[in-house]
């Protein structure tokens, strides 16, 4: 391998002739070997549009030669592309602010845009990463603002319409389950009848709510402390550079960012992420209850509940031939799990750090980036290889629910409490019909179809009080 020699304040290094990363980028890639973990292509997407934004201000306020900014603006267009993620390399366990990651956009972006002048890479006095691409930016104001592009953008273009296709999904089944009766069943034991579709709704409006959460908080979101600079005071900034940065991004993403209200909020808390964090750990949260359900209702074939069956879309035991496992399911429960544990990173590292910074920003950023997309991933997945192959066993359900004791309580309110008690009792121990053991009660026959009407009794109300 070939070298260049680069140098900083601390003095030379070499750094591999075809990288168009630089020293710092170097040093960090040492001083940092501990996760193996890379910021996701979304978040370098999000870097590289704030350099673009910034390198069009400052060349439209007269800070940044023509020719200088628009070859940093088509590095930075490169990067967003994707064409240099390879370079990308620090460590996302760093320092806190971020600092070695900004300065890898500053000279992959840099040494890029040298080439594009028809320079060398390292030229840093053709483009210098921090005089030329950094300017009137601080890793301080940049690293946040690109966690809040990334995030929103991922949320809107996403996370949002995967779970919208969840939820079409379950309440399509809630549609084709309207009229499948089976038993409702509370603390795991049988309880009054329900539908199948009835609880497919609840489940569909779950993940509906979800949205709503989601649509909510990102409002703060949409605020961004660029132009803060290192502390907030904006020094080192033209006043007018923050809102030509929030102005370019708008044009590029449609998604309505503004100046944060007040930077020293926006830098030194990430709240609004911890937030953002907390209703993706709801979102979690309902798709467990929804897996968990969906594991019971198809366990069996034939030692289980089975009152639905789920597709098939693999083999499901390694010793066991013909063994079918919910498959879908279960990853995406370890999607949620993952989720969770991801909110605790969030919320320990936005404890961290002092004053004007915060300085868990790396691990928030890639948590909250990763919870995200694997949300994202997983509902779609549940939706498209699980919920819509659905099927009802209408028969199972059927039985189940003629065969409950909890039936016993519509007619609780006739003959009171403490007798319906000792007709349950009778109907688990004499295998009885419940229609039978009315009629022995003296309630005629006619009465006793009206009063076991299943379905009907799915919709609630009070029984007619007459024997």
């Amino acid at each position: 391998m070939r070298y260049r020699v680069e140098r900083d304040t601390l003095g030379e290094l070499s750094i591999p002739e075809d990288a168009y990363y630089g020293v710092q980028t170097a040093r960090a890639l040492s001083n940092f070997p501990i996760s193996g973990l890379r910021f996701q292509r979304h978040f370098i997407r999000s870097l590289a549009l704030i350099k673009y934004a910034a390198a069009k201000a400052n060349a439209s306020l007269g800070l940044l030669p023509k020719d200088k900014a628009e070859a940093i603006m088509k590095a930075a267009m490169e990067v967003v592309n994707g064409d240099h993620d390879s370079q990308f390399v620090v460590d996302v366990l760093q320092t806190g602010s971020g600092t070695s990651t900004n300065m890898n956009a500053n000279e992959v972006i840099a040494n890029r845009a040298v080439e594009i002048l028809g320079g060398k890479r390292g030229d840093k006095a053709l483009i210098h990463p921090n005089d030329h691409v950094n300017m009137c930016q601080s890793t301080n104001d940049v690293f946040p603002t690109s966690i809040h592009v990334a995030a929103v953008e991922l949320v809107k273009s996403r996370l949002i319409p995967s779970l919208k296709e969840l939820e079409n999904a379950l309440n399509k089944k809630a549609d084709e389950f309207k009229d499948v009766v089976k038993s409702g069943r509370t603390h795991l034991q049988d309880a009054v009848p329900v539908t199948l579709g009835q609880e497919f709704g609840g489940y569909a409006e779950m993940i509906r709510k979800g949205t709503v959460r989601l649509n909510r908080v990102v409002e703060d979101l949409l605020e961004l402390p660029i132009g803060g600079t290192a502390t907030g005071t904006g020094l080192n900034a033209h006043p007018e550079f923050a809102g030509l940065v929030v102005n370019t991004l708008n044009e590029i993403t449609d998604l309505g960012f503004r100046i944060a209200r007040d930077r020293f909020e926006a830098m030194g808390s990430k709240d609004s992420c911890v937030e953002l964090s907390g209703v993706l750990r709801v979102i979690a949260g309902s798709l467990l209850k929804i897996c968990n359900d969906l594991r019971l209702l198809a366990s069996g074939p034939n030692t289980g509940l089975a009152e639905i069956d789920i597709p098939a879309v693999q083999p499901g035991s390694s010793i066991m031939p013909g063994k079918v496992n919910p498959v879908i399911i279960e990853s995406t429960m370890l999607a949620c799990c993952l989720v969770i544990g991801n909110d605790e990173a969030v919320f320990q590292a936005s404890r961290i750090g002092e004053l004007e910074l915060n300085m868990g920003m790396p691990l928030i950023g890639y948590s909250l980036i990763q919870s995200i997309e694997v949300l994202s991933n997983a509902a779609a997945n549940l939706a498209r290889q699980c919920i819509s192959g659905i099927t009802a066993n209408v028969d199972v359900c059927k039985r189940y629910a003629e065969s409950s004791p909890a039936l016993v309580t519509v007619i609780a309110p006739i003959i009171g409490y403490d007798k319906a008690a000792v007709i349950a009792k009778r109907f688990l121990n004499e295998k009885k019909s419940l229609r039978d053991l009315l009629i022995e009660e003296g309630v005629q026959r006619e009465r006793v179809e009206k009063m076991l009407d299943l379905l009907k009794l799915t919709r609630g109300g009070l029984p007619s009080l007459e024997r």
